[in-house]
């Protein structure tokens, strides 16, 4: 038989093998609308199990190799799950009304952030169309702000490892996780003609690229790399050049979408390099209890020894797995982390509700940023479960240290973690090398208003001379009336956050609309919610998604029951970090502004674990009768006060009759030490 015949009879053969898999995925699509009738399992282990074991011995009695076959059938085992996945949860269902999906990538066709596209969503009956950016920080903004209903962003490989620039970005955005992809990077160098790798003088790549391709890199020192965007507008990039001393990193896919030449393939340091992409949308996803489902979360743990083995030992206790635990800085706050954790396990699932709830205790923030299918397939294994590396390494991180005690069902009031009975011992808050909270006695000083550069500069020279902690200073104002000052604003906190750095102060100031909160908490060490808001409960959710801790006064006439469920709003969207301030009530008695309810403080050490704190300023209004109520708020159990003073009280723009003279804070200070 000759070769034409041979390859003819191939061809024949592979021709049928389409058939088939066509045939196959076919009925793997009747399978679904049976399982979802029924309400069966996605998968059915012991079944694959059995049709592997029978395929293994037919092969065998055929004389097809184990190792072949069984990889030809995981793969077409893992398409038959993935399209019974895609008819339970489409990516695009909650689009049905249009036509297309719209898609933003940072990069352009061709780009590995464009291949992952196609790949995630492949099994979507809707046409795609892609917006590219140039930044990452652009591809998040085009879905927050509707141009794109997804934005696919590169999150970690397993060369270079996290991509910093997108986690910080999940920090701040509202957008959630709703899906993951992994994509096999094969890095190439492509140049406009077929020429020696020797004879480069240039190479354009994306960061990322060159670090993944490093080992290549260093063949060819003479060759100037050139960082680019992205690793298709890099190969674009050389095709308008067509200078042949030029060349670029980037996908296959690329070099063959502008036609040029590869001049050598595979060059990643790694032969098995992948990335993994998050695809994030503004809705979140329910997950349906039948899909393998994974959460995202980022957390800070508490300022205390061992706070993250404790948090960590959760996890073991609950045994769900954890995959991934990445540290970052926070921004603003030097040498302070905050940990990225992807884990095994569905928000929908109680178990998972029970440890997101018990983690609490051992956190000061925490944001889910999604919980969402697991691209990750497990294969059916052949034989018996053994004990994984993952398993030992866990037994050994956590043996010798107790396990916290699984409190489900805890039957505690309204404000439930504001509680004692959900978190006995006391919360303490570190800002910068200030801790609030436990045994410590913190003072907050400074004017009512930022009315100057010069004036807010004198302040913070005072509170440090002094011994206080902490530097106030109001740059957005609530007044009664319209007419009255109502702050510098933007420009009063930039003299604060500037006055805070020159004398080493933690800094904070009040916010009074929800869009504030985010940018005030790039500047402010501490973000302040007073009375007047104190249930405006827009605001106290927006303060529970930054890790900036929030200092919540007392409404002019709230309960004590009142104030906690205000915290509560603050603590349920992942922020622990919430101190309470008692600042005095409206009561019938007109002697003083308002009437100090010091008698809280003690009630308030009972119910909940929060620091609280006193304002003598606003409740007595009179200079010269703040410092004994100051005094008195230290003897009754507060952790702390906050008082005004001003280097001209008669010429404050605000609350000027409260503010202390520089010598009364002084004395004021001293006599709090001898207590």
């Amino acid at each position: 038989m000759s070769i034409e015949e041979l390859r003819e009879k191939i061809n024949s053969i592979d021709s049928n093998l389409i058939d088939l898999l066509a045939k196959r995925r076919g009925l793997s699509k009747e399978v679904i609308l049976d399982k979802n009738d029924n309400k069966n399992p996605i998968r059915d282990e012991k079944r694959e199990e059995e049709l592997l074991n029978r395929l293994i011995k037919l092969g065998k009695e055929k004389g097809v190799e184990q190792h072949f076959l069984t990889k030809v059938f995981y793969e077409i085992i893992e398409d038959s799950v993935r399209i019974q996945q895609s008819h339970i949860l489409n990516p695009s269902k909650e689009f049905n009304g249009k036509e297309r999906l719209t898609i933003a990538i940072q990069g352009i066709e061709g780009a590995y952030s464009y291949l992952a596209s196609q790949k995630y969503f492949a099994y979507s009956d809707k046409e795609l169309e892609f917006v590219s950016k140039k930044r990452f920080s652009e591809v998040v903004e085009a879905v927050e702000k509707g141009e794109a209903d997804y934005a696919v962003l590169p999150i970690e490989n397993t060369t270079s490892g996290g991509i910093n620039e997108v986690y910080d970005l999940l920090l701040h955005t509202t957008l959630s996780i709703v899906g993951e992809e992994t994509f096999q990077v094969k890095h190439c160098l492509a140049a406009s003609s077929d020429v020696s790798i020797q004879k480069i003088k240039k190479i354009y790549a994306h960061y990322q690229a060159a670090a993944q391709c490093s080992d290549f890199l260093a063949t060819i020192p003479e060759a100037r790399i050139e960082y680019f965007a992205d690793t298709a507008m890099s190969v674009q990039k050389i095709a308008e050049e067509n200078n042949p001393e030029f060349a670029a990193i980037a996908s296959e896919e690329a070099a063959n979408l502008f036609n040029v030449n590869i001049i050598r393939k595979n060059i990643a340091n790694q032969s098995e390099n992948q990335t993994r992409f998050i695809i994030v949308s503004r809705n979140c996803v329910k997950v349906d209890n039948r899909l393998p489902a994974k959460t995202s979360l980022v957390m800070a743990t508490s300022h205390s020894p061992g706070s993250l083995v404790k948090a960590l030992s959760v996890f073991n206790a609950y045994k769900i797995n954890l995959t991934k635990l990445e540290s970052r800085p926070i921004i603003g706050n030097p040498w302070e982390e905050m940990f990225y954790v992807d884990f095994e396990g569905n928000t929908e699932d109680e178990d998972v509700r029970n440890l997101l709830d018990e983690l609490g205790q051992y956190l000061r923030f925490s944001k889910v940023l999604g919980s969402y299918p697991s691209q990750v397939l497990k294969k059916t294994k052949l034989n018996p479960d053994s004990k994984t590396e993952m398993d030992e390494i866990a037994n050994v991180i956590t043996k010798g240290i107790q396990k916290p005690i699984i409190k489900k069902n805890i039957k505690a009031k309204s404000y439930k973690l504001a509680s004692r009975e959900y978190k006995e011992e006391d919360t303490i808050i570190k800002v910068r090398d200030v801790e609030i909270g436990g045994d410590s006695f913190v003072v907050i000083g400074g004017p009512c208003s930022v009315e100057s550069e010069s004036q807010i500069f004198s302040c913070a020279n005072e509170v440090k001379i002094n011994g206080a902690q902490i530097l106030r200073g109001g740059c957005f104002k609530p007044r009664t009336s319209p007419y009255s000052f109502q702050g510098l604003e933007w420009d009063g906190l930039n003299y604060l956050e500037a006055a805070g750095k020159e004398y080493d102060l933690p800094v904070i100031t009040e916010v009074l609309a929800p869009e504030q909160v985010q940018a005030v908490a790039k500047q402010s060490d501490i973000i302040q919610i007073g009375a007047r808001n104190m249930q405006n409960f827009s605001l106290l959710k927006e303060a529970g998604k930054v890790h900036r801790p929030v200092l919540l006064k007392r409404g002019m006439m709230s309960s004590i029951d009142e104030l906690l469920n205000a915290a509560e709003y603050i603590l349920a969207q992942g922020n622990r970090q919430v101190i309470l301030m008692e600042r005095g009530i409206r009561t019938f008695e007109t002697a003083t502004r308002n009437t100090l309810d010091l008698s809280a403080i003690p009630v308030l050490r009972e119910l909940t674990h929060l620091p609280i704190m006193v304002d003598p300023s606003h409740a007595i209004g009179e200079r010269d009768k703040i410092p004994p109520m100051a005094l008195a708020s230290k003897i009754v159990g507060a952790h702390g006060i906050m008082v005004e003073f001003h280097p001209e009280p008669e010429k404050a723009l605000s609350d000027g009759p409260q503010a202390l003279r520089y010598p009364q804070f002084a004395q004021l200070m001293k006599d709090l030490k001898k207590l």
